[in-house]
């Protein structure tokens, strides 16, 4: 709002007619920007919780246009009945400042139309963010990491148990919902724990941190168990349409990795490092070794050890597939 009135009236050395003095835009772009900025919260709200969040995200980004659209003519009438109100009861201060040419006004038209694009435009990025990540977008944006550069990240590998037997149990198209509803459910709690979702591999989403970031408050062991937690709040619905709860078994593993923009029509922020193929590797004794979560010893070692919610076991050191040294494994279960 601060923008449309600087850009607007800037050049200009005259008020607009219903202005009785430059105060007036100021009190203009606060009120109209607390009247949008909600239209804005609310059709987000709307958004995410509703039927509309599983369409294409073209129809979200128009329906978030036309709810702002719908709200700026509300907004219209109420301003336009208003200043009857205040014309019938004799109320000049009011009637100046909620004068009947507000809203016929080629400025008010204006603003009308700058407010829906501004607000389709949010809404596009905003649906960007979420296809490729908020961080990811900004990071592509500024160009941070157009040249390969180190960085020390901590992953978390999240796989599903027996998820061949339940694909052809379901069929593809049920198994692929039954993806989608288990990973719904990571969104809220990558968000608690300040994580991001590096990447989704069928049945299985890798997620990192920064490495300080990760082992700070057990962030990297919270995902996994609060993920796990929330699948068996919603048992009764799994059971409905898909006849089990799915499980999931981790691994974590943290070191240092070159992060690099790779690709061009489709650029994403790609990781190179052994540190993935030994997280592979590791989540792969998951089975053997009858744990639902590992963690290296790399990892443990970073640990805050003190007033930790969870149990580690070691299990000693394992060879893992494709290593010539022996890995330090530890076994992870929440403390009841």
């Amino acid at each position: 709002m601060a923008s449309f009135v600087f850009f607007r009236y800037s050049q200009s050395s005259q008020l607009p007619e219903w202005a009785v003095g430059s105060a007036d835009l100021a009190t203009l772009a606060v009120m109209m920007g607390i009247v949008f900025g909600c239209l804005h919260w609310m059709s987000n709200l709307i958004a995410d919780f509703s039927a509309i969040s599983r369409l294409p995200y073209l129809f979200s980004v128009v329906f978030k246009g036309l709810f702002l659209l719908l709200g700026a003519t509300t907004l219209a009438y109420v301003t336009q009945f208003l200043n009857m109100w205040a014309i019938e009861n004799h109320m000049v201060t009011l009637r100046q400042m909620l004068t009947v040419q507000i809203i016929y006004s080629p400025s008010f038209q204006a603003l009308v139309v700058y407010l829906v694009v501004v607000r389709v435009s949010l809404a596009f990025i905003e649906q960007m963010s979420l296809l490729v990540g908020p961080k990811v977008l900004l990071n592509i944006g500024m160009g941070k990491y157009h040249k390969p550069r180190y960085e020390q990240q901590l992953f978390l590998f999240i796989d599903m148990v027996s998820s061949t037997a339940h694909a052809e149990t379901l069929g593809d198209y049920r198994f692929s919902r039954l993806i989608q509803d288990s990973f719904s459910m990571l969104a809220d709690t990558v968000t608690d724990n300040e994580a991001e979702i590096y990447r989704y591999m069928g049945d299985a989403v890798l997620i990192h941190w920064p490495l300080e970031q990760g082992i700070k408050h057990d962030r990297c062991m919270n995902i996994y168990f609060e993920f796990c937690q929330q699948l068996q709040w919603q048992r009764k619905y799994f059971e409905q349409q898909y006849g089990f709860v799915p499980k999931f078994k981790a691994a974590a593993h943290c070191g240092q990795v070159v992060a690099a923009v790779v690709g061009v029509h489709k650029q994403e922020i790609s990781f190179f490092s052994d540190v993935l193929n030994t997280l592979a590797r590791l989540q792969d004794q998951c089975n053997p070794l009858g744990q639902r979560m590992l963690l290296s010893g790399d990892v443990v070692h970073r640990l805050e050890q003190q007033n930790s919610q969870y149990q580690l076991t070691d299990l000693g050191p394992i060879m893992l597939k494709g290593k010539k040294h022996p890995t330090e494994v530890y076994g992870v279960a929440p403390i009841k």
